[in-house]
């Protein structure tokens, strides 16, 4: 990446915040060349507009990070923080003149404690990078988004996602223990704590965590770590239908079961599955189940959710042996959202999240919504939370495709909504969404909301134009 006074565009307000901003950054810090800044402009999701950043900054301390922001403040331009920009909903994209703070230089795991069983991270630490770095003390970071080779601890905590472990071990919220927080005017706020327990004050940190860089940025994590599980086995059900997949869903939870995984792939998924990767998953089912286990006797575990799902309809349900044969079953799970785009080329991944005893209803919901529209709408589901990516595939030059596919995923949400979800349970609201949160939470909620954001960033320079 090159930056240069010359080829970068110099009116009065970005050459002075050019100037500024170098005055605490390293000169490669400080990224100003149109080509290079528009590389910057947005994140994975589609129909989210995008604006033209002025400059792009990486820091590699709190202090450059304090620096940017007294700026910003002093110079009242916006700022946009971004981890990998591996997001799903527009959260990440730049507005029209603003400092795209990117976090990804502050990359360092800080401190491993295997005693008091947390990790002390910077924000630009990747998820699987963590993951591995903690094993290595037999301790394990739960949190594992679909992205994890690739996505941010900091993008992590800005949407408060998820993965496909979270029906046993909880999302990303439960795992932050304490921030370190730069301030829209420069001033650095630490909030939580190391301790396994603590009740001081309003619950700050947890605040930060799904709030999109509104109110803040993260800098420094404290998180909670878990001892390292026995290696997972995992099953297979296939079913006639995906009502009755859901059934044995329901029929799992309410056992009192606690599997590690438990995910679901419909018909349209396991297809696309197939035709990128040919993993020979059976075609012939309506719904393929995965469930698995992390306990002491996982066999014995699945046997007995397995005679559930035969109770509840499936045509076959096959235990995996070994390890190997569970990890090719999870390769597929994981390769979903990328088999599906490459159905259209274009998707739109829809993240609703309902109660688990509605989860049937949905899935039906959403295969009359491609009826409708006459498109290809996969569902792949952390079924076990009634967590939802209906995704629609489409091909996005065709004008009237793209303009069905927006209607469609609207009508998704207006029906997780009526079946009494949420719009969304992992990726945020962003762009996307803002429109829905408002009518989730209603008038009052948004009013709040926006009260806690002035109090935090008066001068509504912190991602704007996200959320509401």
């Amino acid at each position: 990446m090159i930056m240069s006074r010359i080829e970068a565009p110099r009116d009065d307000v970005t050459g002075n915040l050019l100037d500024r901003l170098r005055t605490g950054l390293p000169a490669d810090a400080v990224l100003a060349d149109p080509d290079v800044t528009a590389s910057y402009a947005n994140d994975m999701a589609s129909f989210c507009a995008a604006g033209a950043p002025s400059v792009v900054v990486l820091p590699r301390t709190v202090e450059q990070v304090q620096h940017v922001m007294r700026t910003a403040t002093e110079l009242r331009v916006p700022v946009v923080p971004q981890g990998a920009r591996t997001g799903l909903s527009g959260g990440a994209n730049a507005t029209d003149g603003c400092i795209v703070l990117s976090l990804t230089k502050m990359d360092r795991i800080l401190e491993i404690n295997p005693v008091d069983r947390i990790a002390v991270v910077e924000p630009g630490v990747i998820n699987a990078t963590l993951s591995r770095a903690v094993a290595e003390h037999g301790l394990s970071y739960p949190p594992d988004p679909s992205s994890w080779e690739m996505c941010t601890i900091g993008g992590n905590i800005g949407t408060a996602s998820g993965g496909l472990c979270c029906v046993k071990y909880g999302v990303t919220a439960e795992y932050v223990l304490g921030l370190d927080v730069v301030l829209a005017d420069g001033r650095l706020m630490s909030t939580g704590r190391r301790t396994a327990k603590g009740v001081a004050g309003y619950d700050l940190t947890r605040l930060f965590v799904g709030s999109e860089g509104s109110l803040g940025i993260v800098v420094r994590a404290i998180l909670a770590l878990k001892p390292q599980p026995p290696r997972q086995l995992v099953l297979a059900a296939e079913f006639a239908s995906a009502s009755a997949a859901c059934d044995a869903v329901c029929r799992i939870m309410a056992g009192g079961h606690v599997p590690s995984l438990l995910e679901l792939m419909d018909r349209t998924t396991v297809k696309a599955v197939n035709d990128l990767a040919h993993m020979g998953l059976p075609e012939s089912t309506e719904a393929l189940l995965l469930a698995a286990f992390d306990t002491a006797d996982p066999a014995a575990d699945l046997a007995a959710v397995g005679a559930l799902c035969e109770a509840a309809g499936a045509t076959q349900v096959v235990p995996a042996d070994d390890e190997a044969e569970s990890e090719l079953l999870l390769q597929a799970r994981r390769l979903s959202l990328t088999a599906l785009e490459a159905v259209k080329g274009t998707t739109m991944i829809d993240d609703v999240c309902v109660p688990r005893s509605r989860l049937g209803e949905m899935l039906e919901g959403v295969e009359r919504i491609a009826e409708k529209y006459g498109l290809t709408i996969g569902v792949c589901a952390h079924a076990g939370d009634g967590n939802t990516h209906p995704t629609v595939c489409f091909d996005a030059q065709d004008p009237d495709e793209s303009r069905r596919a927006r209607e469609s995923f609207d009508e998704i949400m207006a029906l997780g909504l009526e079946l009494g979800g949420t719009i969304t349970g992992e990726h945020g609201v962003g762009v996307l969404k803002r429109e829905w949160l408002a009518r989730e939470i209603g008038p009052v909620g948004v009013e709040m909301q926006r009260a806690v954001k002035k109090a935090f960033d008066p001068l509504g320079i912190l991602n704007p134009g996200k959320l509401f």
